[in-house]
């Protein structure tokens, strides 16, 4: 792992020190065995499951050559993450909100000078990196233009997060506030987080395959044209 800081501190149960320089990739998962409730009515618990763990997957991947950080309070998450070589942050509390704030505390006093925060559902993501190309706050949305998949925030902003309803304007508001320069980004791979039937009907059909299968047709036709 990259490393020339002098901060340096034991993270995770991979008993690794680690030295921040740069950027790194902060992931919250909470489960795979409760994930994608949403989708219940297309898909059973096990492939709702398997779906949460592919796509985490690719999110780890895609932040590749970064120091990836997964932060959890969930063993099989923990053990999911280690066998990928990311290190661990626990939460001390529980809720979204809480975690990402304290894992972003902790990449601060690492030294990394941007947090990376991607969302675990992005099956289409293939690079991260590119999202800290800026010097001020980057929001990567949901394809409805509401959510925040991807932000990269820099370590030195005191910054409150407001995951929920709303959050990419919420975040773009918080940035402004804390006097930071906001890039609005709408990505086709990194916008398009899976949470309803619909969402998983418009990937490819290769990937859509790769991590569900085929899917039943819903009651409700999709727009051909639609783009992310």
């Amino acid at each position: 792992m990259a490393g020339t800081s002098q901060a340096s501190r034991h993270l995770s149960t991979n008993g690794v020190d680690l030295e921040g320089d740069g950027s790194a990739v902060l992931i919250p998962v909470k489960t795979f065995d409760r994930a994608k409730a949403r989708l219940a009515g297309a898909l059973s618990s096990g492939d709702r499951a398997r779906l949460a763990r592919l796509s985490a997957t690719k999110v780890l991947i895609a932040a590749r050559p970064l120091d990836t950080f997964v932060i959890c309070d969930d063993h099989n998450v923990r053990a999911w993450a280690i066998e990928h070589g990311a290190e661990v942050i626990t939460p001390p509390q529980p809720g979204l909100n809480n975690a990402v704030e304290f894992g972003f505390t902790q990449l601060r006093r690492l030294g990394y000078s941007t947090a990376i925060i991607a969302h675990g559902d992005l099956p289409s993501a293939t690079d991260l990196a590119w999202v800290a190309d800026f010097p001020g706050l980057s929001i990567v949305t949901d394809r409805h233009g509401r959510g925040t998949n991807v932000m990269a925030v820099p370590t030195a902003t005191d910054f409150d997060f407001h995951y929920g309803d709303g959050s990419g304007n919420s975040h773009r508001l918080e940035g402004l506030g804390r006097g930071l320069s906001v890039r609005w980004i709408r990505d086709s791979a990194l916008s398009h987080d899976i949470d309803t039937p619909t969402d998983l009907e418009l990937l490819s059909d290769d990937l859509r395959a790769e991590l569900v299968g085929r899917l039943e047709p819903t009651s409700s036709p999709i727009n051909k044209g639609a783009t992310t």
